[in-house]
């Protein structure tokens, strides 16, 4: 969302240093962290990506006690203030928090500590959403805000009942928002129960065999590279997509056309669940033979074959196929294609297929509301920040 362009002509101009104060955080030696228990939490960046922190800080990695807080010289920011990164590439992921209780950050963020005579704190956060800090980042090699930066943003106050009005009626949309993400989170693991059960089920009865009997490399020649759209392949099953990168490549490259229901996997990334089948919407794009891609026989489903693959139970225990060492260990084609398989009958495979496609189209229903949602509440925050639209405060305004 970019920053906001104020409509309002009634509501105050001021800079945000006139309304809240800036402070940075501290240094936090490792010797102090890994601690679960404590007086206070004491967070970093990544304490901002921890699942039940998607707005407030509710848990913590680590924890010090008030003697560690002296040793290391940590300044505690209040109840109410809003964290976010300051620095790296963390800055521009627009990742803001509420503090619940009293917390010491680390150095790599910084806390916006609203005037309560002035400003509501959950006002604050809602505003902090909307601004860009990483136009600050050219300033520097590396990413950075300091706190004659944040100071100097314009900001446009409606009196504080008002504000107060604006942050509930934007905390409805984030409650509705928490619900759509906790149902999604609950059917994704109840999915994966599910397939962890049949396909387990489904393998014990199944036949010996090895991928090589099911599966057959595609080698379709491809361009040269130059104009070619291309492949990726996520980690950990989450599909493959267009590369995003220029079009181009290396004259000494070559290149493969790959088709819709070929199963496609990295080559260095196996390990890390790098598999996925290939899609309408991807026939015809290329890769090397570091994405190796795969005809199925009429004795696979496919997709019965990418929901065996995607589990961690099967990738995570394949290290015996990978040769090289350390970050360049690789798994071969020859390999993979020569390793055990229990393959159950096709009927068998088509049920399990059609049960987990089912799961996964409402998952991706899911998606899409929570998208649509996402999408109403942003326009709803550049309404309701700027004073196009006007609400009526439940407390009068003096």
């Amino acid at each position: 969302m970019g920053n906001l362009e104020f409509q309002a002509t009634d509501w105050i101009e001021i800079a945000l240093g006139d309304a809240c104060t800036f402070r940075g955080g501290s240094g936090f030696s490792e010797a102090h962290q890994g601690h679960r228990s404590g007086d206070h939490p004491f967070i970093k960046v990544s304490d901002l990506t921890i699942a039940g922190n998607e707005k407030y800080i509710t848990t913590a990695q680590h924890w010090v006690s008030v003697a560690a807080l002296r040793e290391l010289r940590a300044t505690l920011q209040p109840a109410g203030a809003v964290v976010f990164p300051k620095v790296g590439a963390a800055l521009k992921l627009n990742r803001r928090r509420i503090l619940l209780r009293p917390t010491a950050i680390d150095n790599n963020m910084m806390a916006a500590i609203p005037d309560r005579q002035k400003l509501d704190g959950e006002f604050l956060y809602y505003f902090l959403l909307t601004q860009d800090l990483g136009r600050f980042s050219q300033e520097s090699a590396v990413p950075s805000v300091n706190q004659q930066h944040l100071s100097s943003i314009e900001i446009s106050l409606p009196p504080l009942p008002e504000q107060r009005k604006i942050a509930a009626i934007l905390r409805t949309w984030d409650e509705a928002l928490e619900r759509l993400a906790a149902l999604r989170a609950a059917k994704a693991r109840r999915l994966d129960g599910l397939r962890g059960r049949l396909i387990a089920a489904a393998s014990r009865a199944g036949r010996p065999a090895t991928f090589g009997d099911v599966l057959t490399e595609s080698r379709e020649p491809g361009t040269d590279g130059a104009t070619a759209r291309k492949i990726s392949v996520r980690l950990y099953g989450k599909g493959a997509v267009e590369k995003d990168e220029p079009r181009g490549g290396s004259a000494n490259t070559r290149y493969y056309r790959r088709r819709a229901g070929q199963i496609i996997w990295s080559k260095l990334d196996f390990l890390n669940g790098a598999f996925a089948l290939i899609g309408p919407e991807l026939d015809g794009l290329e890769s090397t033979l570091d994405l190796p891609a795969f005809d199925c026989s009429e004795a696979v489903n496919p997709v019965w074959l990418i929901e065996y693959l995607t589990r961690p139970a099967y990738y995570t225990r394949q290290v015996h196929l990978a040769r090289g060492q350390r970050k360049a260990r690789r798994v071969s084609p020859e390999d993979w294609l020569a390793s055990p398989l229990r393959l159950p009958d096709r009927q068998t495979q088509d049920r399990i297929a059609a049960a987990l496609s089912a799961g996964r189209e409402e998952l991706a229903l899911l998606d899409a509301e929570i998208d649509a949602l996402t999408r109403q509440k942003r326009g709803l925050m550049q309404k309701l920040l700027t004073g196009a639209w006007r609400v009526m405060p439940e407390e009068p305004v003096a």
